[in-house]
């Protein structure tokens, strides 16, 4: 979400608005999928894994709210279907990486990972800037509040145990990326 800025300036060196919207769209997935794998790897085990996972792309949603519907759903005049797809499949398979992880450790029941990951990426993308997203995160308490409560309800998803999901929400260590509301 960095690079924005050079998209805006330089549509001119790139062969189509297609082209361009689509590297930008690979440009914030690369971020983004850096910055959820630093997270994960951070983590002292396979859950907490997962749910550094999990509210690292809660917190990079929230950040940057427009940006991200932008790059998820918003209506354009050309066909960027494929970036959208491919962003979130990376995304996703990261995901379902880490509730493999934890499956092979023990920690979850056995389960269709990709599935189950799919499906939790599009509750946080649904319930954070899809049309149904609360409007009134606008203090940093909201904020954290919201990528807790998803984060707690993507453990408790996959099959982890309430306190235990609780326990971990609690240690995750939220990304140090700023949380600036809409």
């Amino acid at each position: 979400m960095t690079n924005c800025w050079r998209f805006s300036c330089c549509y001119r060196y790139f062969p189509s608005k297609a082209d361009l919207i689509s590297e930008l769209i690979a440009d914030v997935s690369r971020d983004e999928l850096a910055a959820i794998r630093r997270a994960a790897d951070a983590a002292p085990g396979p859950s907490s894994a997962l749910a550094a996972a999990v509210s690292t792309v809660a917190v990079h949603v929230l950040s940057q709210r427009k940006l991200a519907w932008g790059i998820l759903a918003e209506p354009v005049d050309v066909d960027v279907t494929a970036s959208r797809l491919a962003s979130r499949r990376e995304i996703a398979g990261e995901i379902a990486a880490r509730i493999d992880a934890a499956v092979r450790a023990g920690h979850l029941p056995a389960q269709d990972t990709q599935l189950a990951a799919t499906a939790l990426l599009g509750a946080l993308h649904e319930a954070l800037v899809g049309p149904l997203a609360p409007d009134n995160l606008d203090d940093s308490a909201k904020l954290r509040d919201a990528v807790q409560t998803v984060t707690l309800l993507a453990l408790r998803a996959v099959g982890v145990m309430d306190a235990r999901a609780r326990g971990l929400v609690v240690q995750a260590v939220l990304p140090a990326k700023t949380l600036v509301g809409a």
